[in-house]
């Protein structure tokens, strides 16, 4: 009998395993939709306005989230703002899984615009500088987390690893954002502007590397093997992506983008491959307990390096990415900052102290690296101004050490805040310091004109719109 019973179970178990799974209720899917088009609605109309005040979209990207989330919308109507946005942790992350998909495919996106060949062409001065604006506010983020009293904006793991990631946090610029004030002054093709992005491009890379550590450590642990096997995993990833992943990525291109017939546009087949590399670098990263935003951008890279790779025709990709799915990221991203954190004495001074290390420990750190570089004074304040920006890339680093519990609620919103503030004061600072410094604009007469990735005329032609833009500014 009991055999029979046994088998019973067995077989129901069975029965139940092979139904179809069911659709997501009715109800589920109106609060999802809803709440999708009240996020992207919100971000498109502050968006554009910040964009009029002369602000980078992400600052009204932010704004919205912030306005839905409980610093306001949740304290004037909780009723209805848990309605539209439940905090059911399974309803929740419908939403948020869409923006993550969003993030991924836009650090790759990323990753592929990223001018190797132009920090080579740099040398050493684009090293010097890099390495200033990288070391310093790394070693200043990291005492400074070592020093802040624990629990008051770290989570519940080892101070090191809060410390180091808020070492990571301070390091990383956000280069879109100052991409397009170096294309309103027509520097971007200037020495000042080439040496930001080229040193710029170099602190974003160590950042996403620095960053799969913590995320790596923060989840094993803070033990010596685990350390050696979590660094061991990032080298061997980019090990992987330079010798497997360069002739894979280069035949999926060539395939995809031969043309089947004389009126066919091979985009939709090329950005459907470049898809399926992103997320699946993304998902061979996570698997090692890294994080999946480095995989993608490592893999963004080495498409962008690719010979067969012709960024027209990853168009319609970078359209969905940057301006859909990335706002929807930045806005959930405003949801889970509480400005009533910042009522507390304590958090209000520690926000007062990291923001003040993150500006200067930026500036000194790329102005002293220029000076070694034996650039002048005034071209030494510029580079320091430029890469002061933090902007999208400090949204997504805020966003992995909530999720890895490596920082609070409040410390969330310290760094988002430190985001904001230095995007906001980057760009004046810049072009305040070319204005002072009477830095002519114009090429470096040192290189040749280059040639737009995006097949668009060179900057310099007499208009400065001809300039290559950046697929996103934040």
């Amino acid at each position: 009998m009991g055999s029979d019973a046994s088998g019973g179970v067995e077989l129901g178990y069975l029965a139940a395993a092979t139904r179809p799974v069911a659709a997501i209720p009715p109800h589920d899917l109106l609060v999802f939709l809803l709440g999708v088009t009240s996020l992207l609605t919100g971000a498109l109309l502050l968006g554009r306005l910040a964009e009029r005040l002369g602000l980078p979209a992400i600052v009204g990207e932010l704004t919205t989230g912030i306005l839905f989330g409980p610093s306001v919308f949740a304290k004037a109507a909780p009723d209805a703002a848990h309605w539209l946005f439940p905090t059911d942790p399974n309803r929740f992350h419908l939403v948020e899984a869409v923006g993550q998909l969003g993030v991924i495919l836009f650090v790759g996106m990323t990753g592929t615009e990223m001018d190797v060949a132009g920090v080579l062409r740099r040398g050493r001065t684009a090293v010097q500088v890099s390495l200033g604006g990288l070391i310093i506010p790394l070693g200043l983020g990291v005492a400074t987390g070592l020093l802040m009293p624990s629990g008051l904006l770290s989570g519940n793991v080892d101070a090191g690893v809060f410390a180091l990631f808020l070492g990571v946090a301070m390091a990383v610029s956000a280069i879109p954002v100052i991409a397009r004030v170096l294309v309103d002054l027509d520097l971007l093709h200037n020495r000042i502007g080439q040496m930001t992005l080229a040193a710029g491009t170099v602190d974003d890379a160590v950042g996403w590397l620095l960053l799969s550590v913590v995320s790596a450590l923060a989840t094993t642990g803070v033990r010596t093997a685990d350390v050696l096997t979590s660094v061991a995993y990032v080298l061997a990833t980019v090990v992987v992506a330079v010798v497997v992943g360069r002739p894979v990525a280069e035949a999926a291109l060539s395939w995809s983008g031969r043309r089947r017939t004389s009126a066919d546009s091979p985009a939709a087949s090329v950005s459907l491959a470049c898809t399926v590399m992103i997320l699946g670098a993304a998902a061979a990263t996570q698997a090692l307990k890294l994080e999946a935003i480095f995989g993608a951008f490592v893999v963004g890279m080495v498409i962008g390096s690719r010979r067969s790779f012709d960024p027209r025709l990853i168009a319609p990709l970078r359209m969905v990415a940057t301006g859909v799915l990335a706002p929807l990221f930045f806005a959930m991203a405003g949801l889970r900052v509480d400005l009533s954190a910042l009522g507390r004495p304590k958090v209000l001074a520690a926000a007062a102290v990291v923001l003040a290390v993150a500006v200067v420990g930026k500036f000194v750190g790329a102005y002293l690296g220029a000076r070694l570089g034996r650039l002048g004074h005034w071209e030494a304040l510029a580079l320091g101004a430029g890469m002061n920006a933090r902007g999208v890339v400090e949204i997504v680093v805020a966003g992995t050490g909530l999720r890895l519990g490596v920082i609070s609620s409040a410390g969330y919103t310290v760094v988002v805040l430190v985001a904001v503030g230095t995007s906001v004061m980057a760009p004046p600072l810049l072009r305040w310091t070319v204005a002072r410094g009477a830095l002519a604009p114009g090429r470096d007469p040192t290189q040749s004109p280059p040639t737009p990735r995006d097949g668009a005329p060179a900057a310099g032609d007499g208009s400065s719109a001809a300039a290559p833009r950046p697929g996103r500014v934040g």
